[in-house]
Parts: C-alpha cells; structure tokens; sequence
C-alpha cells in the first residue's frame, strides 16, 4: 500500500555501470517493505505517492542519497590492531596477525565488545554489506554473527581455515584432527547461519590462503562450500615473498593460481583478495573460472605489496569489488578505499604505458554495484534501482564542503561527478546522515540500542 511507504529526497546518484552515472539533483526514493519501490524527480513521486511518509532530515541539511557502501573483504578479528607498519605481508602476519587472532575467543578476550564496534563502525561509515573474515575459532565466529545479526547490517563470514603451520586454531592436533575439526566446526556455522533472516547473513567458507592450508582442506573447504551454496573466499597474490613460498610448498603447480584449481576451489562463487602478481596464464584461468577479485588498494599501499594491474584484470572480464582489508587497510572508510583505487592506477601510469586513468566514478561503481556483482547480490543491492533491497547511505553534502556554498558554486549546480569526486576525497563518517539496509536505519544506533554506547561520534573507539 503507497500509505506505508518511505520517501527520501536529496541528490539522488548510483552508478548502474561502470564509469556511468544516474542522478537526479532534486530527487527521491520511496521505500515499501524493505525494498524501492520508486525513484526519479522529487516532483513525480509526491504525485505518484500522495499518501507517502517523507524523512525529514532537519535544518540546514544537503542530502546525498547513494546505494550503500559494499566491502568485498575485510578481517572481523583484526579492527584491534589496525595500522601496525611493518616491511611487508608475511613478517606483519606473524608478529601481529596471528596472534590477536590466536586469542579471538569468546571468553578470553572482550570478544563480544570488540564485534560489536566493528559493526557498528562499519555501519556509520556507510557500509551495508561486508564479506568478512571471522577468527579460526568457532565461540567467536559464532559470536560475531550474533552481532552482525543485531546490528542489521549484510554480512558474509566465515571462519579462517588452517591446518598448516604453528598458529590457528588446535595447532597442536596431528594434521588430520586439526583439519577434521575446522572442517566440522565451519559446516556447523553454515547449517545455523547461513541464509539466516532471508539471505541477509550468510557463512563464507574461507581457507585462508595456501601456505596456512593443505591441499585435502582446500579441496573438502571447495566441496562443502559447493554442496550448500555458499560462496568461498581466500588470499591469492598478494606478496612476492608469498608467491615464492606457495611455489616451493607446492612444487607440483604450476603457479599460485593452479594450487587453487587443483583443489577445484576456482568458479563464479569465489573472491579472491588481491591478485598482484599474477601472469597471463593465471588471470586467463580465473577469468574462465569466473571468479571476482577483491582489489584492496590501501592495504596494497600499507604492506608495500604491490600495485594492482586493474585494466588487465578487467579486460579478461573478472568481476572487481573493493576491500578495506583492515587490519592490513588502516581503516573502513570505503571512500578512502576509493581514493587509493584511483591513486594506484595513478601511479601505475607513471612507469607503464597505456595505463588508464582511474576516475571517481568508476571507483564508486567498484564500491557499489561492482561489490554487489563480486559477492552474488548483483540483483539485490548496489543500485537504486526499483525492486532492488533498499540498502542507502545519506550523507550530507553540507559535510563535505570545507565551506558553505558560494555564488560562484552554489551546491545546486554541483554534477554528479563533483559530488563522488567531493565524497572520495573527504567523505567519511563525520559526513553520514543514514545508513539502511532493507529500509531499515542501522546507523546512527538508537540511544538503548546494542553497542551503542561503544562507538564515538566519528565512528572509531
């Protein structure tokens, strides 16, 4: 019925394809039972939808409606540890990495609180879907999903997989054991929650990359995630050292990528984080799979990992997302995530020819319906299309200026474009009005709400 619908209005942008924007400066969404229901010019839908309830947003406020914020892989267990520099991946996994993870227990640590600001934080950045790696405990996995259950946001998640090498979980088993117990415990998380609220929290099965794993979990890991349709998510070319130390643990192969072809974990429901270092041949093969990459610039930067070779990935037709990656990303801020996307296509222009530009518009997409795409919800969110989940983020455009409007630029005759591009470079918390998911506000958290009380105004701890 159009008397329970929603409106929100403000400048109205998404980006249903790459590099192309759809906006109405002076527009509006209406929601109906979770989902849009219309969208187009302010003055339409006040016709169409007389009996429609309008948001006010108060005074002196700008709106900006966009699809909400979709971030493709990103550590649950790691928000704690954010920002500890080191040289590179493997020695940051060891000295930080492992450990905090080796400890994320329900019980052990103040696990509870910690999932908690994580999903809050990512939800008053304007995230509203997170494919996330949990710890390799089940307590705090389980944990973790009751928290994401909560706080309303779309979650993906699962528990790291390793049963290789001295850390993760039950380290000290015989290798056999140690595999059948993760094994058992991930399939025990995906039978409670996996679909659960209609599809909007899912289990994610997630070896964590080949040196932690072998080759029979990597292949049982594939099998489960295949016989219960989830998607399955894992590290792939990230470092160089790495790259080196997977060639010499799996001599067999004929490169990372083959590793996780032979053990059958390549096809249309895998994301793999990084993807730096790869040859010809390897993005042939992924491209033929038809996996996504998780492209994680900031993390890429903060590890001196590498640049990632973005037109070459998307010329063999993989399907690109953004990740924070935190902790290896120092933060959750998508539009941040953003910036780097564009900055390392940048500087990747500097020394290799016929490199194109990155612009705003198309990291916003990577962020948006790109993210969507990479994580199967290509049809239920990442647009602001009717029919679509009426996942939003509302910012305030009064937020992003460093002034009020002038004369000369008035905020009514800012395109499109100059209003990603102003998001992207100073867009953050500080700048969110709303988050939904489903219609529903997430963030800011009511008063008495779960966890309320753990977040700062700007989001942090």
């Amino acid at each position: 019925m159009k008397s329970s619908a929603v409106v929100v209005a403000g400048y109205v942008i998404d980006a249903p394809e790459w590099g192309r924007l759809r906006s109405w400066s002076d527009g509006a969404v209406v929601m109906v039972d979770g989902r849009i229901a219309a969208v187009g010019p302010a003055t339409e839908v006040r016709l169409a939808w007389p009996e429609a309830r309008w948001h006010d947003f108060g005074p002196g406020v700008q709106p900006v409606i966009l699809p909400g914020l979709i971030d493709v892989h990103v550590h649950v267990p790691q928000y704690p540890v954010v920002a500890r520099v080191e040289d590179e991946l493997l020695p940051w996994l060891e000295r930080h990495i492992f450990p905090i993870e080796q400890n994320f227990r329900a019980g052990c640590r103040p696990v509870r609180d910690e999932v908690e600001v994580f999903f809050g934080a990512l939800a008053a950045h304007g995230t509203t879907t997170a494919m996330v790696y949990a710890a390799g405990w089940r307590d705090s996995c389980q944990v973790a999903f009751e928290a994401a259950e909560r706080s309303g946001l779309r979650i993906l998640m699962g528990t790291v997989l390793m049963d290789v090498g001295p850390h993760g979980p039950w380290a000290g088993l015989p290798s056999f054991d140690r595999r059948r117990r993760v094994l058992a415990e991930a399939e025990a998380l995906a039978s409670e929650w996996h679909g659960r609220d209609a599809g909007r929290l899912e289990y994610v099965f997630s070896p964590r990359f080949a040196l932690t794993c072998s080759m029979e979990l990597m292949r049982e890991a594939a099998a489960l995630a295949a016989a219960r349709g989830c998607a399955l998510q894992t590290h792939l070319s990230e470092n160089t050292a790495e790259v080196a130390a997977v060639a010499a643990q799996f001599p067999q192969a004929v490169d990372y990528t083959d590793v996780y072809d032979r053990a059958g974990m390549l096809g249309p429901r895998t994301v793999l984080g990084h993807c730096l270092h790869l040859s010809d041949r390897e993005i042939v093969t992924l491209a033929a799979a038809g996996a996504a990459v998780a492209h994680c610039p900031t993390s890429n930067l903060f590890l001196h990992s590498g640049l990632c070779p973005l037109d070459r990935l998307r010329a063999a037709g993989l399907r690109i997302g953004l990740g924070s990656d935190v902790a290896a990303g120092p933060e959750l801020n998508m539009w941040q995530v953003m910036r780097s996307a564009v900055e390392t296509q940048t500087a990747r222009a500097w020394f290799e020819k016929n490199v194109p530009r990155l612009t705003p518009a198309q990291a916003f997409f990577m962020a948006t319906q790109g993210g969507a795409e990479v994580v199967g919800l290509g049809r239920t969110v990442g647009t602001l299309e009717p029919g679509r989940d009426a996942d939003l983020l509302v910012l305030d455009l009064n937020r992003l200026r460093p002034g009020p409007a002038t004369a000369t630029q008035p905020d009514g005759h800012l395109t499109a474009g100059e209003i990603i591009a102003l998001s992207l470079y100073r867009g953050g918390p500080t700048a969110v009005l709303e988050t939904r998911v489903r219609g529903h506000i997430v963030w800011p958290r009511l008063p008495d709400a779960p966890g309320s009380s753990l977040l700062s105004s700007d989001g942090g701890f």
